[in-house]
């Protein structure tokens, strides 16, 4: 990358930062010269960015004093500049351009190139002391500093432009799957519906009818199991849409969601099949977190086999809470630990499910600004996990 390279992405010629005028004003101050100013000296000319004692302008390269300091990249100090083989016949020495006599400068290096100078002159031959040199010198690294602040400010607002964008983007999307999938579930539902009924009647017809083949009842009980299912995925998969969308948050008790969410799966007072430690607060959906300690407890549930024992714990981690869902059933292999948060996933196809429910949870979880994971537990089960911003104490 060249100097002229650098000098563009900083942006300092088209939009130099106003603290520069300040750091020119005590540079004046701390040199006590009338005129000093930072010039930025590209391939083929110099530009006075911020200037004080003088008009700013800009001139071709070989006519820059300060392209001497830009390329040597050390300081210069010149008590007389028309006593100085470098600089007698600059046109800025010798009346063309200006009458300089003393001047000094100090190289600004940006991102390991030479952009330009700090330089404070006189028309007045001159001494500059080592002590205020030292200062000035000083000011040329904070000018730097400035620039480099300059150049991170626009990167983070370009980043929180591209934020901002994608979140609307985000929002835009939620509500067209949302939009989606309502009017799919309703088209679906409505000839489900028609052929649920229809099966239902015919179970009652074959009921009444002591001479049916056996098999035509259990076709039926078939079709009405297979419709069960159907209409069971049209719910996961309006759930999923919905959820993990707009978020109404609150200060929210985890204990008391997980003690509803217990209840949804059939879970009440006094059975051991669920127990809870301590739970946090955290601001969040509590609705929608609900939903995921229902999807939690669910899967435990189901794939603990005749004798359930499912522990829920959390623990602080930094700005965040850790909560854990813990089971002692059948495990899960460490390659499908990832997979299974993808829609339609099922890592055991044996057990009854939509794979939708792990999808959402994470859907929501992560609309939260937090993350969740399922690893399995030592000693045999599986632990899942997610993570949520602590609330505001």
């Amino acid at each position: 990358m060249s100097a002229d390279d650098v000098i563009e992405r900083s942006r300092v010629l088209t939009s130099a930062p106003a603290a520069l005028r300040s750091v020119v004003e005590l540079a004046s101050f701390v040199a006590d010269v009338p005129m000093a100013t930072i010039n930025i000296v590209t391939s083929d000319a110099q530009h006075n960015v911020a200037a004080v004692g003088f008009d700013a302008v800009i001139c071709r390269r070989e006519d820059s004093m300060c392209a001497v300091t830009v390329q040597t990249g050390t300081p210069i100090l010149v008590s007389d500049a028309f006593a100085d083989e470098r600089f007698r016949d600059n046109p800025f020495v010798t009346g063309e351009l200006g009458a300089v006599r003393f001047y000094a400068s100090f190289p600004l290096e940006l991102e390991g190139e030479r952009i330009g100078t700090l330089c404070v002159f006189d028309t007045k031959p001159r001494e500059l002391d080592p002590h205020r040199s030292a200062l000035l010198a000083v000011l040329a690294d904070r000018i730097v500093d400035i620039l480099e602040l300059e150049r991170q400010t626009q990167h983070l607002e370009q980043a929180l432009r591209r934020t901002e964008e994608l979140r609307d983007e985000l929002r835009r999307s939620n509500s067209q799957l949302s939009a989606f999938a309502g009017q799919i579930s309703h088209d679906l539902s409505s000839p489900l519906t028609s052929v649920t009924l229809a099966l239902e009647l015919l179970h009652e017809s074959l009921a009444d009818a002591p001479g049916a083949p056996p098999s035509f009842e259990s076709w039926v009980e078939t079709g009405l199991r297979g419709a069960g299912r159907m209409e069971a995925m049209i719910r996961d998969i309006l759930a999923y849409a919905r959820l993990g969308g707009e978020l109404r948050r609150v200060r929210v008790d985890l204990g008391e969601v997980a003690q509803a969410a217990r209840f949804d799966v059939g879970v009440f007072d006094g059975d051991p099949r669920i127990e809870a430690g301590p739970l946090p607060v955290v601001l969040a959906d509590a609705s929608q977190l609900r939903a995921v300690f229902q999807n939690l407890f669910a899967n435990a549930l189901k794939f603990s086999g005749d004798d359930p024992r499912v522990e829920v714990s959390s623990e602080r981690e930094g700005e965040f809470w850790r909560v854990e869902v813990a089971d002692r059933g059948s495990g899960i292999d460490p390659a499908d630990a990832v997979r299974v948060f993808e829609p339609l996933v099922r890592a055991r196809t044996d057990v009854e499910g939509s794979g939708i429910g792990l999808s959402t949870c994470r859907r929501i979880v992560q609309a939260h600004g937090g993350s969740i994971g399922l690893r399995p537990r030592e000693g045999g089960g599986a632990v899942a996990w997610f993570r949520l911003p602590a609330a505001l104490e």
